[in-house]
């Protein structure tokens, strides 16, 4: 018997290649069985869909949900997990370097195991996290920021929790330490036998070195390693001064290296994200760079943002790989996630594909129009139905009507 019968569904899911209208069975929070009409006579419960898409749960690479770790004042930046999480339809999120070795108490006493979102985490190479970040302040000013060591013990103490290292690359970060930084954070990830996601995009110091630094991170990174917000348009970035994609970064590609766009208030530009796909470059991932602000405007979330990829130019079937099973991968979790198939958790995400004339904003808010909006329907994590809050938007999850 299933606990959970979804049919009526067209269920997309890259890791297998399935694009049909198939039924899924749920069984003790699993997949038990996915074909056309599956029947069940006595069914815990069934969601009898008109067409929606069902998709693997969404995954965001890219989110800060250590609530209360970033709070200088009274300004908050860290969101609740399922804020970003469950209540959006993304079943898992990866806190991108919220906080540090000395206080990554935060995320294990206070966030930790409260959600029902599935939480994985960076560690931020700054000891503290970036909890001057509301104030545009950064996290290191001098190495003096940096404890190695704790970093690579709570690396090995919870290896559950923690899936990487992350340095922002802003400020003196970028002014002062430069290779340096760069050296000991690679190096510090190495030893913690972890992937390194960097932040490009001098925000904060626009750094007239910012992009020769970006040059030698292309360099520098190894197979599995991130770097985060490609598609920005703030010092540091990938296009030169010809708008040319830098040649380090197919290297860096063909090395293994992960990219990924992260919106954010400030890192998502649509002219330049049309002008690396135009020169056949492209992220593997889609992330939002989700806070509390960035939720009011202009991320909003992570279906919006897959929407704003479809206007730059990516599929439907590119949009969900790059919140499914490419994230997946990035955190060595493809078995378990990130795909819809017997024996796998059923995280399952339903959507609804409407077409039209929609309206989004870049980072810079520059207008931009698609004909495609992701809208999120239902989210499903280990068999269990939740909830969607209301959305973004005063009338919702859908973005802004162009006409």
């Amino acid at each position: 018997m299933f606990d959970l019968l979804i049919k009526g569904g067209r269920v997309i899911d890259p890791a297998s290649d399935t694009d049909g209208y198939l039924d899924i069975g749920v069984t003790n929070g699993l997949i038990s069985a996915i074909g056309p009409n599956l029947e069940d006579e006595n069914p815990g419960k069934v969601m009898q869909l008109k067409g929606e898409l069902v998709i693997p749960g969404m995954i965001d690479l890219h989110v800060h949900i250590i609530q209360g770790a970033a709070t200088p004042g009274v300004n908050e930046i860290s969101g609740p997990p399922d804020l970003a999480g469950v209540s959006s339809g993304v079943t898992t999120v990866l806190d991108a370097g919220t906080v540090g070795a000395w206080n990554f108490g935060v995320h294990l006493h206070h966030v930790a195991g409260k959600s029902r979102t599935r939480l994985l985490s960076m560690l931020n190479i700054g000891k503290f996290g970036i909890p001057g970040q509301a104030l545009r302040k950064p996290e290191i000013y001098t190495l003096e920021d940096v404890d190695q060591d704790a970093t690579i013990q709570l690396a090995s103490d919870y290896k559950d929790l923690i899936q990487g290292v992350k340095l922002r690359l802003v400020g003196p970060a970028v002014e002062d330490l430069g290779y340096e930084l760069i050296s000991l954070a690679k190096e510090t990830a190495r030893e913690a036998k972890l992937p390194l996601m960097i932040h490009i995009g001098d925000l904060i110091g626009h750094s007239s070195n910012a992009q020769t630094l970006t040059r030698h991170v292309l360099k520098t990174l190894e197979e599995g390693d991130i770097i985060t917000h490609i598609c920005t348009s703030v010092p540091g970035g990938v296009l030169d001064p010809n708008g040319k994609v830098l040649p380090e970064l197919r290297e860096a590609e063909a090395n293994g290296v992960i990219f990924d766009p992260a919106h954010g208030r400030s890192n998502f530009n649509f002219e330049v994200a049309k002008m690396i796909s135009n020169q056949d470059f492209h992220p593997h991932t889609i992330s939002t760079d989700l806070t509390l602000n960035g939720r009011k405007g202009p991320i909003h979330g992570l279906t919006e943002t897959m929407s704003k990829f479809m206007a730059v130019g990516y599929s439907l079937e590119q949009v969900i790989k790059m919140v499914t099973i490419a994230p997946a991968k990035a955190v060595k979790m493809e078995k378990t996630i990130g795909s819809i198939k017997v024996g796998s958790d059923a995280d399952i995400s339903i959507l609804s594909h409407k077409k039209g004339k929609w309206k989004f904003e870049d980072a810079q808010g520059n207008p931009f129009t698609g004909e495609d909006a992701l809208i999120p329907i239902h989210t499903i994590i280990k068999g269990d139905m939740v909830s969607l809050d209301w959305g973004p938007h005063p009338w919702g999850w859908a973005p802004a009507d162009a006409n």
